[in-house]
């Protein structure tokens, strides 16, 4: 079966290469790296009101602008860079979600300090589990994370957000039945956090 001949979930457009191998090769798929956590933590909080491909077709934009996604570079962002990131036409730039970046930074940084990673800390929400459910764009799991993550003081970080973004990292696994990604669950959309 030739590569674009896959059978894939309906939200994947195959006339985006980019997309194609996003949802082929990222989506779903467990992330712990914590480099790798922010970046989608950024990327998914720039998302709301916008289309992931959006997103996604200004994804290396992004790494540009923000330093490669360090969170500890964009933890230290003084007025001057934030100016520069509104001016910054390969981004987003929205004057609110530029600078609920380096809120959300500062705070990822006192998550890490304070589990010895995010990784722990995210994952520990399912215990290391992956759920498997689809047609979805909230659950408890998603309003159990965002209420965390907005009283320790990140912003853009609704429900809805945090659905996304635990679809991405792999702990919800969202692969459509039919789609040559989709797994038999291990874990039920029923469980409680």
């Amino acid at each position: 079966m030739a590569e674009l001949d896959k059978p894939r979930c309906s939200w994947c457009n195959t006339a985006n290469p980019a997309y194609v191998a996003y949802h082929d090769r990222e989506w779903g798929v467990p992330v712990h790296d914590d480099g790798r956590l922010f970046e989608m933590l950024l990327l998914e909080s720039f998302q709301a009101g916008l289309s992931w491909e959006c997103i996604l077709n200004k994804r290396e934009a992004f790494r540009r602008a923000f330093d490669g996604f360090d969170a500890e570079r964009i933890a230290g962002y003084g007025e001057d860079k934030l100016q520069a990131l509104q001016q910054d036409k390969g981004i987003v730039r929205n004057r609110l979600k530029i600078r609920a970046a380096v809120t959300n930074a500062r705070v990822f940084n006192e998550i890490r300090r304070e589990y010895g990673s995010f990784d722990r800390y995210i994952w520990g929400f399912t215990q290391g589990n992956i759920l498997h459910e689809t047609g979805q764009t909230t659950s408890t799991l998603s309003d159990a994370v965002s209420k965390d993550l907005s009283r320790r003081g990140m912003k853009f970080v609704g429900s809805t957000i945090i659905y996304s973004y635990l679809q991405a990292i792999g702990i919800i696994n969202s692969h459509e039945a039919g789609c040559w990604r989709a797994e038999s669950p291990s874990v039920t959309s029923s469980s409680t956090f």
